[in-house]
């Protein structure tokens, strides 16, 4: 059961009701609740009406944002674990005392003590109390210690301790209009992006994506021309060109300084002869030749004119080209979106991917904003007549084989 609540229009108690109860501690029963201090009433210029609390949904809800605050916090710390190289030295000697994590990495003891505490806690390590010793299980290692890896978190963590530094800005943006522009993010952000993203690269794009578009393979097998548009800093046209040494690549971004680190990632893998980087608006400028694929990954709901982007695709693909998307996996109905996944995307939309595009002018897609309801109908509209989605299970995005 649940009981009336009401608030004061004018702010002060209305001894007549009973003011809405509210936690102030979290111990024990959540559902206990403690009254309200009356000074914290909401002044609301609407007349005071019941509103019905149920108790047990209210505690609940405390529950979770209690789980959120926490989880905020234990990223804060896998961020630090992950910075010093934490994890991968547990994962490189097992079971440790915090006097051999800290002479091993080169840290103080006690910030090693309380760090470690932290991750036992929140059940990333585990503690022997037996023998004093920490430990990260193997089951854990894919996730906080195999760089490049299919489940590999540190450069999403990355990328999340960045983004806390644009919140003023963002806030800004909010009151009065435009968005953050991507020269306005840390370095730190862009090493987290290829970090993450480094994961599909490796481990799907030849693995997975390409066996599932037959066609595509022929092209990259027999010499073919790749554009990959948004490239970042290269990963995926290094690790295409690895593969298919007769195929040439051109990789196109509006960012300059991840074009100059691209340029050195394709030195170092020993392919700069066949792979070059170019910072180029495709949306504004289009294509400077036609190719036989045409690639953008994660790219097309961050653009500031993503039809301009689609149509420039169109126009630049060879009359028998295809055309490679991959983009968020995720509904055209809000309420189909709902949960870690949902708030996970829309947290990167409010802090970069719509943000961005605003700052451009752009129309601000937004992370959920190219679901595949929008990607069939944007791209007939630039002049796409087929659409196929890959028959791949990856919970946090879709890959599209597209062709004129």
């Amino acid at each position: 059961m649940g009981h009336p609540a009401t608030w004061a229009v004018d702010g002060r108690h209305d001894k007549d009701h009973h003011v809405g109860a509210r936690p102030v501690s979290v111990c024990g029963d959540l559902a206990r609740l403690h009254p309200i201090d009356p000074s914290l009433e909401v002044t609301m210029a609407v007349p005071v009406q019941p509103i019905l609390v149920d108790e047990a949904k209210q505690g609940a809800f405390i529950q979770k944002i209690l789980d959120d605050t926490s989880g905020t916090m234990t990223t804060l710390l896998a961020i630090l674990g992950d910075r010093l190289g934490l994890f991968k030295d547990l994962a490189a000697h097992g079971p440790s005392t915090t006097t051999e994590l800290a002479n091993r990495t080169g840290i103080q003891e006690r910030y090693a003590r309380e760090w470690l505490g932290g991750m036992v806690t929140a059940g990333y390590l585990e503690y022997h109390p037996e023998t004093g010793r920490f430990v990260l299980p193997p089951e854990h290692w894919e996730a906080l210690a195999h760089e490049s890896g299919p489940f590999f978190f540190g450069g999403v963590h990355q990328m999340q301790g960045a983004l806390a530094q644009v919140l003023d800005q963002v806030a800004e943006a909010f009151r009065k209009g435009g968005g953050v522009k991507q020269a306005q993010y840390p370095p730190v952000f862009w090493d987290g992006l290829e970090r993450f993203t480094a994961g599909w690269f490796e481990n799907l794009l030849i693995q997975q994506w390409l066996p599932a578009m037959p066609d595509v393979e022929a092209k990259l097998r027999a010499g073919g021309l790749v554009a990959d548009i948004g490239c970042g800093r290269g990963r995926a046209l290094v690790k295409l060109a690895q593969s298919f040494p007769k195929s040439s690549c051109i990789g196109y971004d509006v960012y300059p300084p991840t074009v100059q680190q691209a340029e050195g990632n394709a030195r170092a893998a020993g392919v700069g002869d066949r792979v070059r980087f170019e910072a180029r608006d495709v949306a504004g400028q289009g294509l400077p030749q036609e190719f036989d694929i045409v690639c953008t990954f994660d790219v097309v709901h961050d653009a500031a004119d993503p039809q301009g982007l689609l149509r420039s695709i169109r126009q630049g693909l060879k009359p028998d080209g295809i055309y490679i998307c991959l983009d968020i996996n995720c509904s055209d109905k809000l309420e189909e979106n709902i949960g870690p996944l949902g708030a996970l995307f829309h947290g990167f939309s409010v802090l970069y991917c719509m943000t961005t595009s605003l700052s451009q002018g752009g129309v601000g897609l937004g992370t959920v904003g190219f679901h595949e309801l929008n990607v069939r109908k944007m791209s007939e509209e630039a002049g796409f007549s087929r659409v196929r989605r890959l028959p791949l299970e990856n919970p946090f995005n879709n890959v599209y084989e597209i062709r004129p």
